[in-house]
């Protein structure tokens, strides 16, 4: 072994053994030597035995631990080789969403109240009845306006009778022009304060002017209503739709028949579907314009109920996507690291568009690159991996 080289780890504790060994047995030799000396006494002889023991007992120490620090290096070398997990790239389909939240809205949820002040005297439809358009819900007391139309149809049936007779003696020329005249106009008059009474008898009944069913009752008989006062909430739960404001800023995206997912919390349930229309005015008030979405009628959806929509606002259909994180910023750009073979390469990369903790690479990335997503935080390039 020349000068300049340096003896390994395991060389060095071979030597230190072998010198140990044979200082050890040189002592011995002296001591037993001394056999023949008549000048050291026995006594000498043990005690120096035991002060080459005690010297042996703790070389052998230092040699354990020696030996176990060199096992531990020996350890330390071999973790050098990191374990990753690795991800294959190939093309598939990324899409942007504009998440925004809106709410189910019934196209015909109609609150009726009464077209007339009154006292309610009959409640006719119950909470969850069918009704259809036209079917009277409730009435008011209206035993006045009746007594006065009896009243009246009375009087109408003589004065039809009397304009019967005075227009037959007309038409024979009996009579005078005025007395014709007369019998018409009374005739006529009667018959508008029959249909105003009739009119007014309408008024007194709470009417549904749509088909649906009845979401509440809020009258009672015998409590006064007014029109303006909520009576009865009917529903057509046959028209559901969703409806969102979503930002000026994405007019020019968020269109007519764009993808949508409609998501309903609380129901658990998700709906993928397309924006039914998009509105083309932008509110000046909070600068928005609203989308439509059109429900599965099917399902238990109700007025009111948030939702979120998720609008598709842009797609790739064989994109390279790869988790955020795996991203990584340096000074020449952002970049990757794959795998080739055991090693690890660094590349470089575009990215286009991110979401959900996913982004779109639009150059750096090749189908069946091996991208490294987990143990990547310490690697370095050329480093052996496996995995």
């Amino acid at each position: 072994m020349t000068q300049s080289e340096t003896p390994k780890p395991e060389t060095k504790i071979k030597m230190k053994k072998i010198l140990f060994a044979a200082g050890a047995v040189s002592i011995l030799l002296i001591a037993c030597k001394g056999n023949g000396d008549n000048n050291q006494s026995k006594d000498t002889r043990v005690r120096t035995l035991d002060s080459l023991k005690k010297e042996m007992s703790g070389l052998q120490v230092k040699i354990a631990s020696l030996e176990e620090e060199m096992a531990k290096d020996d350890t330390s070398k071999a973790e050098k080789i990191k374990t990753v997990e690795l991800q294959v790239i190939s093309a598939q389909t990324f899409n942007n969403y504009v998440d925004v939240q809106g709410k189910v809205d019934a196209e015909e949820n109609v609150s009726i109240t009464a077209e007339m002040p009154g006292t309610i005297s009959r409640v006719i439809a119950k909470v969850g009845d069918a009704v259809t358009a036209g079917e009277v819900l409730a009435e008011l007391d209206s035993k006045s306006l009746q007594q006065g139309l009896a009243e009246l149809q009375n009087g109408l049936q003589l004065a039809t009778t009397l304009f019967e007779k005075q227009k037959n003696l007309w038409d024979q020329k009996i009579g005078t022009e005025m007395q014709y005249l007369q019998a018409k106009n009374q005739k006529e008059s009667l018959e508008k304060r029959m249909a105003s009474l009739q009119e007014q008898l309408r008024m007194a009944k709470i009417i549904s002017p749509i088909n649906g069913i009845v979401d509440a009752v809020d009258i009672k008989v015998g409590q006064a209503t007014a029109p303006g006062v909520p009576a009865i909430r009917v529903v057509n739960m046959n028209n559901l739709k969703v409806k969102a404001e979503v930002a000026e800023s994405y007019a020019a995206k968020v269109k007519t028949g764009n993808d949508v997912v409609v998501i309903i919390p609380d129901m658990k349930d998700t709906v993928k579907t397309k924006i039914s229309y998009s509105a083309k005015v932008i509110s000046p008030l909070n600068r928005t314009f609203t989308v439509t979405v059109n429900l599965d009628n099917n399902k238990e959806y109700r007025p009111n109920q948030i939702v979120v929509l998720k609008i598709v606002d842009y797609s790739n259909p064989k994109a390279f996507i790869v988790p955020v994180g795996t991203i990584q910023h340096a000074g020449e750009g952002d970049f990757i690291f794959i795998a080739e073979g055991t090693k690890v390469k660094k590349t470089k990369v575009k990215i286009g568009k991110m979401y959900n903790g996913r982004a779109e690479i639009t150059d750096g990335l090749k189908e069946g690159d091996q991208l490294i997503v987990k143990g990547y935080q310490e690697l370095n390039e050329g480093e052996t991996i496996k995995y």
